[in-house]
C-alpha cells in the first residue's frame, strides 16, 4: 500500500510540473537582459571635446607655442542640449558668454597678459561655473591649469 501511495504521489508531482501541451511550464520565462547604456547628451560631448583641446592647449603652451585658431565648435555652447533634468539658466549663459571671451583671449598675439595667464583664466572660468552646478568634473578640469 505505501508503494502505490509513494507512485500515485510521484505522478501527481510530475504531471503538475507540466502544461496542457504536456512540457515543462513556462511560468517562468527568461527575458534577455538589456542594458541601459549611458547616452552622453550634446553637451557633455562637447565639454568633453573642450577638456580634450584644453589638454592639446596646455602642452603647446608649455612647448612655447602659441595657439593658432579659436575652435568654432565651442561657440555650440550656447545651443547644446543639455542632459535630461538640467537646462540652461542665467548663471549658465553668463558663465558660457564669459568662457568664449576668455577662450578667444588665448587666442589673441596682441597682448601683454601672459599666455599661460590667459589659459588659466578661461580654465578658472569652467571651474567656477561648474561650482554652481555639476561639481563632478572640477577636479578633471583642474588638470588643466598650467602650474
Amino acid at each position: 500500500m505505501k508503494g502505490l501511495y509513494l507512485w500515485s504521489l510521484l505522478a501527481v508531482l510530475s504531471f503538475s510540473c507540466k502544461d496542457k501541451s504536456g512540457s515543462v511550464s513556462d511560468s517562468v520565462k527568461e527575458e534577455p537582459f538589456v542594458y541601459d547604456m549611458y547616452q552622453p547628451s550634446e553637451m557633455a560631448l562637447l565639454m568633453e571635446e573642450m577638456y580634450n583641446h584644453g589638454l592639446k592647449t596646455k602642452q603647446d603652451i608649455i612647448d612655447g607655442k602659441q595657439p593658432v585658431d579659436f575652435p568654432l565648435e565651442f561657440l555650440k555652447i550656447h545651443s547644446a542640449e543639455f542632459s535630461k533634468g538640467k537646462g540652461r539658466n542665467e548663471i549658465f549663459d553668463n558663465f558660457s558668454k564669459l568662457f568664449i571671451e576668455t577662450q578667444k583671449q588665448v587666442y589673441e598675439t596682441d597682448t601683454e597678459i601672459d599666455l599661460k595667464d590667459r589659459h588659466n583664466n578661461s580654465v578658472n572660468v569652467c571651474i567656477t561655473c561648474h561650482q554652481t552646478e555639476c561639481t563632478g568634473p572640477i577636479p578633471r578640469i583642474k588638470k588643466l591649469l598650467i602650474q
